[in-house]
């Protein structure tokens, strides 16, 4: 068995040793900051999920996306914080806070998040506006949500029961939730029915 080492091939052209040693010496020198100016180029969007609730939609958001998930309720704060326990390559963070008072600065996400919340938010208007204000100028509204059915046969006993429903529960049932989006400023782009007598919708909308 030959254990005779076999010279190094020779590069193709010679090296630009002059520009090697700039890139060595540019390098070294923004060798501490490197991460910083890494992530400003790598950052994925900032999302706010609004009423994140068990956490049921954290294992579905690409590992790149920054997370911030916000819910009234501690008891499923504390769900959802297994959850994102047990998915840590996703970046989640979880906080108490209301929808109506949203403690963030202005224009502060790319995009805001809910399912099936804004039935249950007392002023729907006053959280969409607080949506409206942390996010970007030509940010996005994403929401999947329940509300009032579009044929009078079935909007009329939804209207009837909505009260006692949401005594029971806490849900309204009967909200015209796209009007509410453009209530808040928001202007709609997309409202996709997803069942039977449009109570089901999926909705997408911009900041301008």
């Amino acid at each position: 068995m030959n254990t005779e080492s076999k010279p190094a091939t020779k590069p193709a052209a010679p090296i630009d040793e002059r520009a090697t040693r700039h890139a060595r010496s540019r390098y070294n020198a923004i060798a501490p900051i490197y991460d910083l100016m890494e992530g400003l180029v790598e950052q994925g969007p900032k999302v706010l999920e609004l009423g994140v609730g068990t956490g049921k939609n954290i294992p579905h958001y690409p590992p790149q996306v920054e997370v911030v998930g916000v819910d009234l309720s501690e008891r499923m704060l504390e769900r959802a914080r297994k959850v994102a326990a047990e998915h840590p390559d996703k970046r989640v963070t979880l906080l108490q806070m209301d929808a109506q008072q949203l403690d963030f600065p202005d224009e502060a996400f790319d995009e805001v998040v809910s399912t099936f919340v804004f039935c249950s938010v007392p002023d729907p208007v006053l959280g969409l506006q607080e949506a409206l204000r942390v996010t970007k100028p030509g940010g996005r509204l994403l929401m999947l949500e329940h509300m009032l059915a579009d044929p009078p046969w079935l909007a009329r006993p939804m209207q009837l029961l909505d009260p006692l429903v949401y005594w029971l529960i806490g849900v309204h049932i009967a909200r015209r939730t796209v009007e509410n989006v453009q209530k808040a400023g928001w202007q709609i782009e997309r409202v996709t029915p997803l069942s039977f007598g449009n109570i089901f919708r999926r909705i997408e909308a911009r900041k301008a």
